[in-house]
């Protein structure tokens, strides 16, 4: 992998103008969705097992096809339920692993051979799929905001590009004031989390509304909202106090946030996806430049 940074720690504006190949994408659940762009396989975050710490998985576990021949994970941020190790064992520790700058000591001491670096305004190459690392707003810390001991680095979200097609993957993040700079990319589609795993959001986190607002800034093509109906904590059942509240919010987040969407008249395609299902992506046709132009 070849690492380039950009002079001005931004995302950039240049503009992918080569042959277009529509991505292939799988969620997966939680954040973790397979992505296919540019001739090569990508995982993000991660989680493959019914239970996450404390967390249970109330969907059916990813069936192993869905995650074979990765050629890339990408790890936004050192939550458990971002960074999951035994998930990343799951997969091989041979695997090829980038994770924010700062944490790839603490993941090669664990067994990871193949360990990259990524930090906002950083690109790697594999192949012909470019990765820009993001900013996000969110706590990079491993065990919360509020603990001082173990790792921590910055939470960051990345921006595919290749084949023609621009994927925006943005981890865990509050709205922020770089996402306009996103609008610049041309993205095509963007992977944006609408709610959590819990009865509340806490700090860092992006609600429906919340998740629409980044959708003005950002102006995909199509906005799959990712982060929901996948974990719950136990103890949650359907007599308890939250039980009915925790089921709401189980199936609600997404279609909140594509009726969001639609209230603002933007012209991002919100395509709402279960829990281990394809995306159903339409085909990709971006114009070619104009004789003459840069």
């Amino acid at each position: 992998m070849n690492v380039r940074v950009n002079p001005d720690g931004n995302v950039g504006a240049a503009r992918d103008t080569s042959p277009v190949v529509t991505p292939a994408l799988h969620f997966l659940g939680h954040s973790t969705v397979r992505v296919e762009i540019a001739g090569r396989t990508v995982l993000t975050d991660p989680v493959l097992t019914r239970r996450i710490g404390p967390l249970r998985r109330v969907v059916p576990v990813p069936d192993p096809d869905t995650w074979a021949d990765v050629d890339l994970v990408l790890i936004s941020h050192l939550h458990g339920d971002h960074l999951h190790l035994p998930s990343l064992r799951l997969l091989g520790t041979d695997t090829r692993i980038v994770v924010p700058r700062g944490a790839g000591d603490w993941l090669r001491r664990r067994g990871f051979a193949h360990v990259a670096e990524i930090g906002a305004g950083e690109t790697l190459s594999d192949g012909d799929l470019r990765i820009t690392g993001v900013r996000a707003e969110h706590s990079g810390h491993r065990f919360g905001p509020r603990l001082t001991h173990g790792p921590d680095t910055e939470a960051v979200g990345h921006l595919l590009e290749g084949g023609g097609s621009t994927v925006y993957v943005s981890g865990d993040t509050a709205l922020h004031d770089s996402m306009p700079l996103l609008g610049d990319r041309a993205v095509d589609v963007a992977l944006l989390p609408v709610w959590g795993w819990g009865p509340n959001l806490g700090p860092g986190h992006l609600d429906p509304v919340e998740a629409a607002e980044a959708v003005a800034l950002i102006r995909p093509r199509i906005a799959v909202p990712v982060h929901w109906g996948t974990l719950t904590v136990p103890g949650i059942g359907p007599r308890s106090p939250l039980g009915a509240r925790m089921r709401r919010l189980l199936v609600e987040p997404p279609r909140r946030f594509a009726a969001a969407v639609a209230e603002r008249a933007l012209a991002t395609t919100v395509l709402v996806t279960e829990p281990g299902a394809s995306v159903a992506l339409p085909s990709f046709a971006r114009p070619a430049p104009a004789l003459g132009a840069a």
